[in-house]
């Protein structure tokens, strides 16, 4: 623990050899294809396959009339059906599917399925549907998803310096490079086998079983090679057709995502309208926040109710507020659904209050730095909901640290992202700082545990380890982490990390920062049983040295462990008090930003981080989640938007739809701290989550700062910043 070793996958990625999802190929195998929706919202009148079945080749083509199971799945709520039976609620939902012999066959049998619509008008104004105005999305349901409320201290109190915002949020999208992808095939109890790049495996399986008509002992999942992931592998996507496909022609079928699908066939990150309201006495210390957030869940309901209470009760961010009153509310229209994205609610509220603490120091003539110190969260503070943040909550010196490094040297060119260079005429300089905290782990009750196997055996004459757990490896490195883990706790270098999948018990989700901590937990209390049980057969301590001997004579040790974090509380659905969360991450950024105020583009310099990660399991792969998140922040405030227009996709593909790239990464320079945290294993903090979270609003508080120009929106566009500098 504490070490950097190599991932065991990682020579075989970098070469290209390693086998991603999309690479999979079984004897046999048919293609399937997806038919999707054109419309937004429509009736649909009638479907046709039998265009698709006269193709040669063609093996099957199915609708909504070959589902045997359940007719609907969903994480939260079971309200999107496996295919459209009588309306489809958003542009690109499946609607039929085929299989064929090739991969261009299959596309043209979807292409030959004859759906008949009736067009109707997209619900697309989330303001409007959190008021209940207009029609239902979902008949005999209010689009009105979930609203949470936050009430704490005194709701009239007043101050004498007050500042207002509103804000918006664009919809921004995963961009994972590996597309939605897996292989199906038919088992001999007429059960089903798929394996898929997911994050889930047994909440895939539970939907999946359910909508097959399966017990759900005859679905079995194995994790397939992930090509990132970040929330938008949550959801289901093609694993039900495809195993509804497998079992109908009963050969191994195979669904490959194209980009274009893929855009449109997961969920994205909730686009949000924020409205802040912050009084503060005159030395800047605040005395209210009082807010207002609306986010956009799109037609299905998805992971939408968890994000926004995240959105609530973290949307006042890392500071001592007394007084809160606070409305967060997520709404269904037919727009393209949204779920899980790295950050959950926590990104959209903190560019609101990040934005608000930007203006509060303005008018209190303070440093943004000092306003922020000033405010700055610490161990025993309570959060808005009322619940005591326990752990260690370094605010102030995660600010201290990104504020005292070295200025950022001065270029002597300037590029800006999208390809234009200049001289410097017109070019100004700023720095802007974010700050931000995320909740690690599920809430609000959720029963949140991870399941680890560990075998200690002996293989020609050696110890060997096994880990098994279902935990979904998606590039942040855990199956790294639970080798460190057993060879730190059983003292035995050979180490095998089983591929994950459904023959052990659920390790839940690779999402809310949550697997080395829980995963962690697990596989680590399953050494230390296996190590009790050693203790127990010799009546001596444990000892490494002595394995060989013993297990020559007992043969294999191996135990199973369901490890549970300390348990959390539900919201009060009136004042939103409870004690919701685990655990508490906190990160600060610097960003410097150069701005041609003439093209109205802008190069990031430099971004400076502090974060405390509570223990550096692999300081290495750290460093790496610091570095991506903070890009993903850096896409959000500049330049990553998915485009929708009455309820349609304009951008759906990597030429329109912009992501960062080598060219628009600046330097980066981290700083981490290491305060253990009293409850978690190891005292570690989860940490994928919080560089993605404060790294926007530091970068679009740059661009303030160098332009003057009151950015309320991201991303930024460049008109945003020339006719902002041109009033």
């Amino acid at each position: 623990m504490g070490s950097s070793p190599r991932r065991p996958d990682g020579w075989a990625k970098v070469t290209g050899t390693f086998a991603f999802s999309s690479d999979l190929s079984m004897p046999g195998m048919l293609w399937g294809a997806t038919v999707r929706s054109p419309h937004p919202r429509a009736r649909i009148v009638g479907i046709d396959v039998s265009g698709a079945l006269a193709l040669e080749g063609v093996r099957a083509a199915l609708t909504h009339l070959d589902v045997p199971g359940a007719p609907c799945y969903g994480l939260e709520l079971r309200d999107q059906p496996v295919l459209a039976a009588t309306e489809v609620r958003y542009e690109g939902e499946p609607v039929a599917v085929v299989a064929a012999d090739d991969p261009d066959l299959a596309r043209r049998a979807a292409e030959a399925v004859l759906v008949t619509y009736a067009p109707l008008t997209p619900i697309v104004d989330a303001e409007a549907a959190a008021r209940g105005e207009g029609e239902a999305v979902h008949a005999g349901r209010p689009n009105l998803l979930r609203h949470v409320p936050v009430r704490r201290g005194d709701p009239n109190v007043e101050a004498p310096v007050v500042v207002t915002g509103e804000y918006e949020v664009g919809m921004q999208d995963q961009a994972f490079l590996g597309p939605e992808s897996g292989v199906a095939y038919p088992a001999d109890d007429g059960g089903v086998d798929l394996h898929v790049a997911t994050q889930w495996l047994h909440v895939d399986r539970d939907q999946i079983a359910s909508c097959l008509g399966l017990e759900p002992e005859r679905v079995r999942l194995t994790l397939a090679g992930v090509g990132g992931a970040f929330g938008g592998r949550e959801d289901i996507s093609m694993q039900i057709h495809a195993c509804l496909l497998a079992l109908r022609t009963g050969r191994p079928v195979k669904m490959v995502y194209r980009r274009e699908e893929s855009f449109r066939g997961h969920v994205h990150r909730h686009p949000a309208r924020l409205w802040y309201e912050h009084g503060a006495t005159r030395d800047g210390r605040l005395v209210y926040v009082r807010a207002r957030i609306v986010l956009d869940g799109g037609a299905y309901a998805s992971s939408s109710m968890a994000v926004a209470a995240n959105a609530a009760t973290l949307g006042v961010g890392p500071y001592r507020v007394p007084n809160v009153r606070m409305d967060s509310y997520v709404v269904y229209t037919n727009n393209p659904p949204c779920g899980a994205m790295r950050g959950f609610g926590a990104v959209q509220a903190c560019f609101g209050y990040e934005s608000q603490m930007d203006r509060l120091a303005h008018a209190c003539g303070l440093d943004p730095v000092e306003l922020r110190r000033r405010n700055a969260m610490t161990t025993g503070d309570l959060m808005p909901t009322g619940q005591v943040v326990e752990g260690p909550a370094p605010v102030a010196e995660l600010l201290r640290m990104v504020a005292e490094r070295p200025a950022a040297p001065r270029t002597t060119a300037f590029g800006a992202s999208g390809g234009h260079t200049t001289r410097g005429e017109g070019v100004v300089r700023g720095v802007g700082y974010g700050v931000g905290i995320k909740n690690v782990c599920f809430s609000e009750g959720f029963d949140d545990f991870s399941t680890a196997r560990v075998r200690l055996e002996l293989r020609d004459g050696r110890p060997v380890v096994t880990v098994h757990t279902a935990a979904a490896e998606v590039g942040q490195g855990l199956v790294t982490v639970q080798g460190q883990i057993a060879r730190s706790e059983l003292g035995v270098p050979d180490v095998v990390v089983a591929p994950a999948d459904t023959a052990v018990g659920s390790a839940g989700s690779s999402s809310a920062s949550r697997q080395t901590y829980v995963t962690g937990g697990a596989v680590q209390a399953a050494c230390q049983a296996v190590r009790r049980q050693v203790e127990a057969t010799t009546g001596e301590p444990y000892d490494p040295t002595a394995l060989p001997r013993l297990l020559a004579r007992t043969g294999a040790v191996e135990e199973t462990v369901r490890w549970h974090h300390r348990p959390t509380k539900g919201l009060d659905p009136q004042t939103g008090q409870g004690d919701a969360h685990v655990q508490f991450a906190f990160a600060a950024h610097r960003a410097t930003v150069e701005v041609d105020v003439e093209l109205g583009t802008v190069r990031v310099v430099e971004i400076v981080t502090a974060q405390d990660v509570g223990r550096a399991v692999h300081p290495q792969a750290i460093l790496g989640q610091i570095h991506g998140g903070t890009v993903q922040g850096l896409g959000l405030a500049l330049m990553e938007e998915i485009q929708v227009t009455d309820g349609g996709i304009r951008n759906p593909s990597f030429t329109d739809y912009l992501i960062p790239t080598i060219m628009d990464v600046p330097q980066m320079r981290v700083e981490l701290l290491e305060l253990a945290d009293p409850h978690s294993p190891y005292g570690l903090r989860g940490v994928g989550e919080p560089p993605a979270i404060s790294s926007a609003p530091a970068v679009v508080a740059a661009v303030r700062a160098a332009t003057g120009v009151e950015l309320s929106r991201v991303p930024i566009r460049p008109h945003d910043v020339v006719w902002g500098a041109g009033r």
